[in-house]
């Protein structure tokens, strides 16, 4: 029996009338390659008294990935699922695809759309058209929440869980059905990974906050326990180098 792979996804919770809900964006097929990188961390910390130690830093690194995900009508078609079936036939791989694209757009309240809510009252009449007021009376009075982009989570195994704002989204479309659906695609994507001083920041309402927060301090510490066990592989090679 062939083994089963677990395949890496994305996680946001979109919000409805009733209950934030997961919008689980599953990789139909796992990237084969993936670049994990690091930028250092600000290193910009005064030249006064006490503040010229060449190794000291704020905050913590920086943290991103990259990689491209494809995907395929055909395969969807092919899984057996009768709902994945209809959604392939009808609109291709566009379903997948406008998941994705929604992760770069702002969200708010369900009530208030995606880009917020511009309150405004039109009136018509023999003195022309007026925007919050009478006819040639005051300007428009417009009320835009500010925009947040969604948190969402990375999840590449039970090692990588972590949170993430999707910085870029690069998509070729290859092939077409005949209503000029896409039906096979490759996404490449940017993804950077948010520290906790950044989710502190966020809405104390926001669905995901505590379970990023967690996920986070999940994914660093299992990092540092795998950089303890690695002791284990350099301690004999390197001891009859150490200066006694």
């Amino acid at each position: 029996m062939a083994a089963k792979f677990m395949r890496g996804a994305l996680v946001e919770f979109m919000p409805t009338f009733l209950i934030p809900l997961p919008n689980v964006i599953i990789f139909q097929f796992n990237p084969e390659t993936m670049t994990h990188a690091w930028t250092q961390a600000d290193t910009s910390t005064g030249s006064g008294p006490g503040q010229t130690n060449p190794v000291a830093v704020k905050g913590r690194p920086g943290e991103s990935f990259s990689f491209t995900i494809a995907v395929d009508s055909n395969d969807m078609i092919a899984d057996g699922s009768p709902i994945a079936e209809g959604i392939a036939k009808v609109s291709g791989v566009y379903s997948r695809l406008a998941a994705l694209e929604m992760l770069l757009y702002p969200v708010g309240s369900f009530d208030t759309g995606l880009l917020g809510t511009v309150s405004a009252s039109v009136s018509i009449g023999a003195g022309g058209i007026s925007v919050g007021g009478s006819a040639g009376g005051s300007a428009a009075k417009a009320s835009i929440p500010a925009a947040k982009l969604p948190v969402v989570l990375f999840v590449w195994g039970p090692g990588r869980i972590v949170p993430v704002r999707v910085t870029g989204l690069s998509i070729t479309e290859k092939l077409y059905d005949g209503l000029l659906n896409p039906i096979h695609a490759e996404a490449q994507l940017s993804l950077r990974v948010l520290t906790p001083d950044e989710l502190e920041a966020l809405d104390n309402k926001d669905p995901l906050k505590d379970v990023a927060k967690v996920a986070y301090s999940y994914s660093q510490g299992l990092r540092q326990a795998l950089a303890v066990a690695n002791l284990a592989n350099s301690v004999e090679s390197i001891i009859g180098l150490l200066p006694v």
